[in-house]
């Protein structure tokens, strides 16, 4: 059971942000990333100044070696040289994070600060006016003069620790900040403590200029910069978003060797650094860890504290939202349901308000559960908190239900998100798009492609190729190729969208749309191995083997060398055609290019030649895959086994059975079924008994089939009781079929025990197991010999009703009856010779002699 969402409103202290999100991926769920709200680093060419060949040679330092010692020493000497005026009073914190403080500073503004220049006041940009004070004349003054001398002459001797932190945050080039940074340092009159190095070496890392990075971090150990916890913090972020997870494990055993605990914030960029990994155990057991050590620090009861941690509960009710949003979403994407659920709803308890981006990442997690009851109880508590969704709430909802296949209400989220004045995005568009597209929902999807023209969205290939499927699936071929043909002209097709196209032409039977398309790739020339693998399927499926092999002999022509999946899908479809002899002239060309791997292909020659009944060449072609030392599988030798065995070649099908063993390949049931077919067919009673107690031992029951066929062994050598055995497992589970009755019947009737036999007729007649001709002999052939005429002629009722042509050894059953009923021979003789001028005529006397006449019988026996 889930934790059920009861929420006690008058507990929340804070409304919640309604900011909307930046929309994503609706694939993953919400992201709670620390870097989320930044600004995305955009790498700029490097200014052309006085100062430009200092920024170049930093960028240089360690360009040979290994970012992997977060401790070691300067390597650069030009860095040892520089000058680093320390002051008494440096800038720290020790429990607060660099991105929040700035974050606190631009909401507050610094109207104190005196600006020496207004008429670069009054021009600067509106974007930094949230800073007030002379920070955006400032930045204005950075952004537009290249010359730092000259850009921050203004406020050269006055600049604030608060605001060289904000000019260096707000650079969008690394470059520009490295230069502005070096610029401050040579300044003597500028102080740059561990906030400034934190900034710069967040930059640098999202820049992954890991050699400036180190080289940052030892000018700190050389100058006695003391790094703090967002310094750790921050390394650990940058180095795992960069890909070197290595490194990030590295400083945060760096940072516990200094004694130095982890803040919360710093806490949930490890736990966010093993979830992007996938290391879902190791980030709860990080943060347990770290939640015991807290619990311990503020003095909180021991055994409560353990009891908490082990329910993946919290500890500390001061966590801020953001940690509570990164656990439920790393205990979503490790699948863990109820720790999310519990996570959630401690959350509340402690009374944090959830926001926004909690409820996206709770309804994603519940919706990827399939629980959209729990989905819509989630959208209710919102709107009784007043928090409101953003784009990339309905996108996950208009996703969910899509995937569920309620595309109306997918359909309505998309309308509710414009009516709450919210601009679908594109991954909106895609998304519904791409629904509709799959469920031939034509008009609905115009009227969204007609939008997204008119808002200028692109539609990209992977929606494109799935809107040209819906145009071929629902019957309009012209207009499929009128929207081909509108992103073909663009000039914008890539390979991969020619061959998506091409293969919705081809999985349909329309070659010669599929050919269309192909040409056009080629006028774009964007053929690839992939254009081609694709057009060889397409006209394979429309049983145009000639020009496939044709098209596969002209790639290197085109410039394309066919790789491993046009040798096997050209093999598999000719050997699926009947034509093994081509497909093994492929597979020679394959062999000899080095480009088998495996058994795969051989397997499918050989089941060609199988079906075809040429069973020499099938075994040329397993000579030859062993002659190249390709190894057969347990399906090449169950393909080879089962050949022989309907022959009934007990020695071949033996000797492949034996080279199997041989090769350490444990039998599966569709070997045994084999043998025991072949076993059956020759007498082999003892083998087959032996390999139906060895097919039995599996975990796979034995198929009705070879069931049936140990019944008939048995059956004809009168073993009455394992034939039952075998008969009451069947029924049991539900295996029996109408075979097996008959062959049960024929051999209780063929050793005189009537009754049981009668039974299994009953059973028959019941069950509705009685329904070829052979079976009606059967129930008919036993009812005549026991004396049950009124069961024969109810028999033979539903057998004309069943519109089953009776044969002439119904008739002989039918015969014997009447005749011992006392009809002369003479006469049933008679009614042989209508039937067979007139069959229906014919039928018509015998069914009524047989009424008449078995009634009488019946009151002659009554009266008797």
């Amino acid at each position: 059971m889930f934790v059920k969402l009861q929420l006690d409103t008058s507990c929340f202290y804070v409304l919640c942000s309604t900011k909307t999100s930046p929309s994503s991926n609706i694939g993953a769920s919400a992201s709670v990333s620390v870097s989320s709200l930044e600004k995305k680093i955009e790498t700029q060419t490097l200014l052309n100044n006085s100062n430009s060949e200092r920024v170049k040679r930093l960028s240089k330092v360690h360009n040979h070696s290994k970012f992997d010692k977060p401790n070691g020493a300067v390597h650069e000497h030009e860095l040892k040289k520089q000058s680093f005026q320390q002051k008494p009073h440096r800038e720290h914190s020790s429990n607060t994070w660099v991105d929040a403080r700035i974050g606190n500073e631009r909401r507050t503004g610094d109207n104190s600060a005196v600006c020496t220049n207004g008429k670069v006041q009054t021009k600067c940009s509106t974007k930094w006016a949230r800073y007030g004070g002379c920070i955006p004349s400032m930045l204005q003054a950075l952004d537009t003069v290249k010359d730092l001398d000259e850009a921050l002459k203004p406020w050269a001797e006055n600049l604030s620790n608060k605001e060289r932190s904000i000019i260096l945050k707000e650079q969008s080039s690394w470059e520009r900040a490295l230069e502005i940074f070096e610029w401050f340092k040579r300044q003597g009159c500028h102080e740059l403590n561990v906030i400034h190095y934190n900034i710069m070496l967040r930059t640098l890392g999202k820049a992954r200029k890991w050699s400036c990075v180190q080289s940052l971090w030892d000018e700190m150990n050389v100058k006695g910069i003391v790094p703090i916890n967002s310094t750790y913090g921050t390394l650990i972020d940058v180095c795992s978003k960069g890909g070197l997870k290595e490194e990030a494990v590295c400083w945060l055993e760096r940072m516990n060797e200094r004694g130095m605990e982890p803040d919360e914030v710093t806490m949930g960029i490890v736990v966010q650094m093993y979830k992007k990994a996938g290391e879902f155990q190791k980030a709860e057991e990080f943060f347990k860890k770290w939640s015991s050590r807290e619990s311990l620090r503020h003095g909180e009861d021991t055994k409560t504290m353990i009891g908490k941690v082990e329910n993946g509960s919290h500890v500390n009710g001061s966590l801020s939202s953001y940690t509570y949003n990164t656990l439920i979403d790393t205990y979503g994407k490790a699948g863990q349901l109820k720790e999310a659920s519990e996570t959630f709803a401690q959350m509340l308890r402690e009374g944090i308000v959830p926001t926004t981006v909690t409820f996206n990442t709770m309804i994603h997690i519940y919706g990827n559960n399939d629980q959209l009851a729990e989905v819509d109880s989630l959208i209710k508590k919102m709107e009784e908190l007043h928090c409101p969704p953003d784009t990339r709430t309905y996108n996950i909802l208009i996703f969910l239900h899509a995937k569920n296949d309620k595309i109306s209400m997918a359909s309505r989220y998309f309308w509710k998100m414009k009516e709450g004045n919210l601009e679908p995005d594109i991954v909106s568009y895609r998304t519904l798009l791409y629904a509709y597209s799959i469920r031939r929902m034509v008009c609905e999807a115009e009227e969204l492609i007609s939008e997204m023209d008119g808002g200028g969205l692109e539609i990209d290939e992977y929606t494109q190729s799935a809107l040209t499927r819906m145009y071929i699936e629902a019957g309009m071929l012209e207009k499929s190729w009128l929207w081909f043909r509108r992103f073909h002209l663009a000039g914008d097709m890539s390979s991969e969208g020619y061959s998506a196209n091409i293969d919705g032409y081809g999985e349909r039977g329309h070659v010669l749309e599929a050919e269309r398309a192909f040409i056009c790739c080629q006028e774009g020339k964007k053929l690839t191995v992939l254009v081609f693998n694709v057009m060889v399927k397409a006209y394979g499926m429309g049983r145009n083997y000639d020009k496939a092999c044709n098209l596969f002999d002209s790639m290197t022509s085109h410039g394309a060398v066919p790789d491993k999946c046009s040798y096997n899908s050209l093999i598999q479809i000719l050997a699926g055609a009947d034509l093994p002899h081509m497909a093994k002239r492929y597979l020679r060309k394959m062999q000899e290019a080095g480009l088998v791997s495996d058994c795969i292909p051989y397997c499918a020659v050989i089941s060609s030649y199988v079906k075809l009944g040429q069973l020499e060449m099938a075994e040329e072609v397993y000579k030859d895959m062993i002659r190249f030392n390709v190894e057969p599988d347990v399906v090449v030798y169950g393909v080879l086994i089962n050949a022989f065995a309907d022959v009934g070649n007990v020695k071949q099908a033996q000797s492949y059975f034996d080279a199997m063993e041989s090769a350490g390949l444990p039998p599966n049931a569709v070997i045994y079924n084999s043998l025991i077919k072949l076993y059956t067919k020759v007498g082999y009673l003892k083998e087959a008994q032996e390999t139906y107690k060895l097919l039995r031992s599996l975990e796979a029951s034995p198929d009705v089939y070879t069931s049936n066929c140990m019944i008939d062994l048995y059956s004809e050598r009168s073993m009455v009781r394992q034939a039952a055995e075998i008969f009451e497992i069947m029924k049991k589970k539900g295996d029996a079929n109408e075979f097996t009755y008959a062959m049960m019947l024929i051999m209780y009737k063929r050793n005189g025990r009537f009754e049981e036999a009668t039974w299994i007729a009953k059973q028959m007649r019941e069950s509705g197991l009685i329904s070829d001709l052979l079976s009606y002999n059967n129930v008919l052939g036993l009812y005549a010999v026991d004396g049950r005429f009124k069961d024969v002629i109810g028999t033979f009722k539903d057998m004309v009703n069943a519109a089953v042509q009776p044969d002439d050894f119904t008739f002989k059953s039918l015969g014997a009856v009447l005749m011992k009923c006392g009809v002369p021979k003479r006469a049933v003789n008679k009614l042989e010779l209508t039937r067979k001028k007139n069959a229906q005529s014919g039928l018509q006397a015998w069914m009524s002699t047989l009424s008449s006449v078995i009634g009488e019988c019946d009151d002659d026996y009554n009266n008797a």
